[in-house]
């Protein structure tokens, strides 16, 4: 049987674990809602080329970085507001009960171990 109460908690740690990390490499553009990252503070002007390219290479992983966690939060919203509904926990492509190993490796999964791929 589906343990909600162990998702939800599951789901609010991730939750709260993605927030930090993207609090620490951007921050939210509030007109979007999207994440964008931002540039590593620096307490001295860039003295060369070569910090530059530091800070440019700094910032591409910070951009890749929110470009995985940003949609990744998104699911763990969307399963927290829909973890109430009937369907919560259930396969979307075959409709039968996500395994719970798999709920427990990943409480915004959306498919069984079957779909994994669709």
């Amino acid at each position: 049987m589906l343990d909600k109460k162990k998702i939800k908690e599951m789901l609010e740690k991730e939750q709260k674990i993605l927030l930090e990390e993207l609090h620490d490499i951007g921050k939210l553009n509030t007109e979007t809602g999207e994440w964008d990252a931002t540039p590593e503070g620096s307490d001295f002007p860039e003295s060369d080329q070569n910090d530059m390219a530091d800070r440019f290479e700094d910032f591409e992983a910070r951009s890749s970085m929110i470009k995985t966690l940003g949609p990744r939060l998104n699911n763990i919203l969307k399963s927290l507001k829909n973890l109430n509904k009937e369907s919560f926990g259930k396969c979307e492509v075959c409709k039968k009960d996500i395994e719970m190993t798999r709920l427990e490796a990943n409480p915004a999964a959306k498919t069984c171990k079957k779909h994994l791929e669709n």
